[in-house]
C-alpha cells in the first residue's frame, strides 16, 4: 500500500476487519502489514515449533581428574570421556589444583594431553587448556564422521 501514515493504515484495517500488525519496527520507517493477527501468530509459533524441531541440542558432560592421579583412575575417567562423545556430547575436563601443586601446573598441562591423546580417535580439542583459578579447563568436542566412515563402519559391524 505503500506509506501511509498511522491513522491512515489504522482506518484501511479497521474498514478490512483485520489488524494492523507492527512487523520490523527497527526499520526506517516502522513496517506494518494488514493481516488477522490471530492467524499471525498462528503461522509464527507453528514456524517457531519447526525450527525448534530440528535444532540440534548438545549438552557438555564434565570430568574432574586430580593432578596425581593414578593410572587405572585415568583410563575408567577417560572411557567415561569416550562414551560421552560417542553418544555426541561435549566433554568439559577439569583438572583441580590443591594447596602446593598450584606452583606445578605443568603436570596438569602434562595429564590433559594425555587425556587428549586417549580420546583423540573420536574427540578433539575444542577449546585448548586454559587455567581458571585453582582448575585448568578444557573441552573436547565428539568428531563427526563422514558417510564414508560410517559405511565402512556398518560394514565392520556387520561381519562379526
Amino acid at each position: 500500500m505503500g506509506l501511509l501514515s498511522l491513522a491512515n493504515a489504522q482506518n484501511a484495517a479497521y474498514d478490512r476487519g483485520l489488524d494492523l500488525v507492527l512487523i520490523a519496527p527497527q526499520a526506517e520507517p516502522p513496517v506494518c502489514k494488514i493481516i488477522d493477527y490471530g492467524r499471525f501468530r498462528f503461522e509464527r509459533d507453528k514456524k517457531d515449533k519447526e525450527a525448534k524441531k530440528k535444532q540440534q541440542v548438545i549438552d557438555i558432560k564434565e570430568i574432574q581428574l586430580s593432578c596425581h592421579i593414578d593410572t587405572n583412575d585415568f583410563n575408567t575417567k577417560a572411557n567415561h570421556a569416550r562414551r560421552f562423545l560417542t553418544s555426541g556430547d561435549k566433554v568439559k575436563v577439569i583438572v583441580r589444583f590443591r594447596g602446593r601443586q598450584m606452583s606445578h601446573i605443568e603436570l596438569g598441562r602434562d595429564l590433559l594431553t594425555r587425556f587428549t591423546e586417549a580420546c583423540a580417535d573420536i574427540g578433539s580439542v575444542d577449546k585448548a587448556p586454559i587455567l581458571e583459578g585453582r582448575s585448568l579447563t578444557m573441552f573436547l568436542a565428539p568428531i563427526k564422521q563422514s558417510a564414508s566412515d560410517k559405511s565402512s563402519s556398518l560394514e565392520k559391524a556387520g561381519t562379526r
